[in-house]
């Protein structure tokens, strides 16, 4: 068995994978460019990728390729209409990040809602000892506790921050998909929350369901926290507001493109100091990335031990 590893720059340059050499032939490649995809894979029987593109062009090319694995839970990245259609199995691996992306997520929520960037600039500059008073209290700061949290896609990380929102006595309130009568709409949820974090997949319908018309409709001018996928917001329009002051601060660890150009709508708020920008690392603690590697290695010895263990082709 030969396992190809596309990216492996994507999973952090303290991972190891003795764990796939114990499987077979393990070819790592630190990163590879869309042109190198096919020559990569063509004589591989499992791919190992996190971000690479899949799909007929390279694919037709991957004669021996039985397995893609993908290093994450999203696997939009794979044509898996063309792979069924060829007898390539996929699989992810979903639940690894859990706790990590909810800890970055309410980090991110506890510095935006304290003002952390703004004390902490305060007393690194000088500022604070040349005052010559004890304190500073500016910007003022509220506490969480009494107010509404709202998380959109109630999944394993969207439970995992709302136990933490509750612990902190924060109200809580949800969107999900699937049929729930606790759940409340995604105007309602706007509406009433002083915290949106965001943790639904990329979908068709999900694509751009935070815009203009939704930003609004939030009349308590929340802090927006997006952990999910860039896409799911229209990033212009969060741009545009927080510049005119309708979000009181702005969260992000991911992006559409990424990393985000240089004409990217972020540009504009690089100096502000409500708005915390994240390299998509809320995933990686690195508990996490052993966990996903193991899990990896696991589906591998299911697949070819006839199961299907993390198999969603």
């Amino acid at each position: 068995m030969k396992i190809t590893i596309l990216d492996s720059a994507t999973l952090g340059a303290d991972m190891k994978f003795d764990i796939f050499e114990k499987l077979g032939e393990t070819v790592v490649w630190h990163t590879t460019e869309k042109d190198q995809v096919a020559e990569r894979i063509k004589d591989s029987d499992v791919v190992v990728t996190n971000k690479m593109k899949l799909n007929g062009e390279n694919l037709k090319y991957a004669g021996n390729l039985k397995l893609i694995c993908v290093t994450a839970t999203g696997f939009d990245n794979i044509d898996t209409a063309y792979c069924k259609e060829n007898k390539i199995a996929v699989c992810n691996v979903s639940g690894y990040s859990t706790n990590s992306v909810a800890q970055v997520t309410v980090s991110l929520a506890l510095s935006l809602s304290c003002h952390l960037t703004e004390y902490g600039k305060y007393s690194k500059s000088g500022e604070y000892t040349r005052s010559g008073v004890a304190n500073m209290l500016t910007p003022v700061y509220n506490e969480l506790s009494g107010k509404t949290w709202g998380i959109i896609g109630m999944g394993n990380i969207g439970r995992q921050v709302a136990k933490v929102a509750r612990a902190l006595g924060c109200r809580v309130i949800y969107t999900r998909h699937s049929a729930d009568e606790n759940a409340c709409t995604l105007d309602e949820l706007l509406q009433e929350s002083h915290i949106i974090s965001i943790h639904t997949p990329l979908t068709s319908e999900t694509k751009g369901m935070i815009g203009k018309r939704e930003l609004d409709m939030c009349s308590r001018k929340p802090i927006l926290i997006n952990v999910a996928r860039g896409a799911v917001t229209d990033e212009a329009a969060l741009t545009e507001a927080v510049i005119d002051g309708r979000l009181s601060g702005l969260g992000i660890d991911v992006y559409s493109v990424e990393p985000f150009g240089e004409d990217h709508p972020y540009q504009k708020l690089r100096d502000y100091d409500n708005v915390i920008l994240t390299p998509h690392m809320a995933w990686g603690a690195y508990e996490s990335r052993v966990r996903l590697l193991d899990e990896i290695s696991e589906n591998i010895k299911s697949f070819y031990g006839g199961g299907n263990r993390g198999r969603i082709v």
